[in-house]
């Protein structure tokens, strides 16, 4: 019997995957100033403390741009703009620490509650900022002088390692200083990227508006690789500043970065903690990945093919006949979980091989990847030699028609494989030429 406590414990279990992964890695969140105005910002410092109790080790970068205008606006001073960059003369740098200080200082109240009854209970965090940024001033490009507007010069890479080994949530504000003692106006995002670089980060999670990057239709893009992105036109000035910056740290080496909303109650976790997440992946290679299986994927294997061999769609394996058969199979990978298998077996005499197990996971099916797995296995048989492939199946011969296959009489298949042809499945005969 199912009840709503159930329902979530089981939703609690299909979090520890994810659980396990995240404990000890390194995330860097890069938060707007926007999102400090937003209802939704004590959910996400929430939000935090529960990775922070999971054994995340965190490191938050804030910005400041809307709080600095109202600054400047009420004291008369024009915020003056150059290719989105803030000219901070000397008029507009006392306020410009003001609207920084307050903002951090509100981050660090916020990160330090912990009332009775509130998803802070308990939490016990410790909050560490300081002098981690060394800046150097931007100077003067294309002619515009921008005074004490910086560039981040270095990260105090060991002290913040030390402080996340003890336990402490790194925040970085703003505002860089130089070995001579001056303050520079910097960008968060110049921040975030050297800080996330420099650390090592797992992930570099940026904050907007939007749920992630909207795709010229409008639907949301789940994921993209580095690679692809420059073939992406996006129209949205805070998207494609988003973008900019995910592309840069994933450049300098983050893995991935993420780009989901401050105005969503459960983004954060959302995108940390369920198979397709809340925002925008954007990876450094490939979110899935295709390899050559090994033992170690067996477990994955049998989880994909179990349903269909209780179906009868496939002849059931044993994990000992799979453990022994394992180098022919080929699998693609998701964020460390097997959504897809398909196996070769050669029959190099008869220049034909058997392609076998053509499976995708329920949640994945659609996006084609049966045909990735179906035409890579297709180029290592022609690597092998073999100039046709044959397939044996009861309930999908539309898909393997649609691939380009014939039906063909169960006589046309090797010799060996006739011997094995079970009679009682009476599974229709499949061959495709593989062209030279």
């Amino acid at each position: 019997m199912s009840t709503p406590n159930r329902d979530h414990i089981r939703w609690f279990r299909n979090t520890a995957p994810y659980i396990n992964a995240h404990r000890g890695r390194t995330f860097v969140l890069m938060l707007g100033g926007e999102a400090a105005v937003d209802a939704n910002l004590a959910t996400i410092l929430h939000d935090m403390a529960l990775l922070h109790s999971l054994g995340v080790r965190l490191v938050l970068v804030h910005g400041a741009r809307p709080q600095i205008d109202e600054r400047l606006e009420h004291a008369g001073i024009p915020s003056d703009y150059h290719e989105d960059m803030r000219i901070t003369d000397t008029a507009a740098m006392p306020h410009v620490a003001d609207a920084v200080g307050t903002q951090r200082a509100q981050l660090e109240a916020l990160l330090s509650m912990g009332l009775p009854n509130s998803p802070m209970q308990g939490a016990r965090m410790r909050v560490c900022s300081g002098n981690f940024v060394t800046a150097r001033p931007l100077g003067v490009v294309n002619g515009v002088d921008f005074q004490h507007t910086g560039r981040v010069r270095r990260i105090d890479t060991a002290g913040i390692q030390q402080q996340l080994a003890a336990g402490s949530i790194v925040l970085l504000s703003p505002l860089g200083y130089s070995p001579t003692g001056e303050i520079f106006n910097l960008a968060l995002e110049d921040i975030a990227v050297h800080c996330a670089a420099s650390i090592g980060a797992d992930k570099l999670l940026l904050f907007g508006a939007a749920p992630g990057i909207a795709a010229p239709d409008g639907s949301l893009l789940r994921q993209v690789a580095v690679g692809a992105l420059t073939g992406l036109t996006i129209t949205d000035p805070e998207q494609a500043r988003l973008l900019a910056t995910a592309r840069r740290a994933c450049m300098a080496g983050v893995p991935r970065c993420h780009i989901i909303s401050h105005r969503g109650d459960c983004s954060l976790l959302e995108e940390l903690f369920t198979h397709d997440g809340s925002g925008t992946l954007i990876a450094k290679d490939d979110f899935e990945q295709s390899r050559s299986a090994s033992i170690d994927d067996v477990g994955g294997i049998l989880e994909l093919i179990e349903p269909l061999e209780r179906e009868g769609v496939l002849v059931k394996r044993s994990r000992e006949l799979l453990e022994t058969e394992i180098r022919q199979f080929r699998v693609l990978e998701r964020d460390g979980r097997i959504i897809a298998c398909a196996a070769l077996y050669p029959f190099p005499g008869e220049g034909c091989g058997e392609l076998a197990c053509i499976v995708s996971h329920p949640d994945y099916r659609g996006g084609q990847r049966g045909q990735r797995l179906l035409y890579e296995l297709e180029q290592e048989a022609r690597a092998q030699g073999l100039d046709r492939v044959f397939v044996l199946t009861t309930q999908t011969a539309h898909w393997f028609v649609e691939q380009g296959f014939e039906e063909r009489s169960r006589d046309d298949l090797p010799r060996k494989k006739q011997d094995l042809y079970n009679l009682q499945r009476n599974s229709k005969v499949f061959f495709k030429t593989l062209a030279t």
